[in-house]
């Protein structure tokens, strides 16, 4: 199978399958990942060296956070369709500007990942909420910075309720 990764910004492609993951970084350097049960341990290959590479689940899906030699990274892996599908979102609705985010459904919200003040990218996650049981990543249609945050973790929200505004 084909992955859309981010890592820390840069995007690469990536072959997986049942024992291992396989990255061209440059046309004569391969990168692979080892597969090995029950730890949070790997192996990474690059050419001829061999590094661990231990890492975690992030709070979406597809998200992971890698520590290799003492620096950490910021990984997102998506399946092709679910890539074209976000692509596709951003780029539409980056004409769109900045739109104050509010509430979809009634419900309550869970964590907030962003502070006043911070820029944020068109699909960024800035929500999350939980409704009927289940939570949900409310994300930015467009790129800005956030001019104010309306609610706290653990505030009941209706429909319609503003969350976050946007400049």
């Amino acid at each position: 199978m084909k992955y859309s990764v981010d890592v820390n910004g840069a995007r690469h492609d990536v072959r997986v399958d049942e024992h291992h993951a396989s990255m061209e970084l440059d046309e004569s350097t391969i990168a692979t990942l080892d597969a090995s049960d029950g730890t949070p341990i790997r192996v990474m290959r690059i050419g001829d060296r061999v590094i661990r590479v231990a890492y975690r689940r992030g709070e979406s899906r597809g998200s992971y956070v890698f520590d290799i030699d003492g620096y950490r990274y910021a990984v997102e892996a998506l399946d092709e369709r679910t890539r074209t599908i976000r692509d596709m979102t951003a780029r539409s609705a980056a004409a769109a500007g900045p739109a104050p985010l509010k509430a979809p459904m009634p419900g309550l919200v869970v964590r907030i990942h962003v502070a006043v003040g911070d820029t944020v990218q068109a699909g960024q996650g800035l929500v999350v909420m939980e409704a009927m049981k289940m939570e949900n990543e409310l994300r930015t249609t467009a790129a800005g910075t956030v001019k104010a945050i309306h609610v706290t973790p653990g505030t009941a929200v209706e429909k319609g309720t503003p969350l976050i505004e946007l400049a």
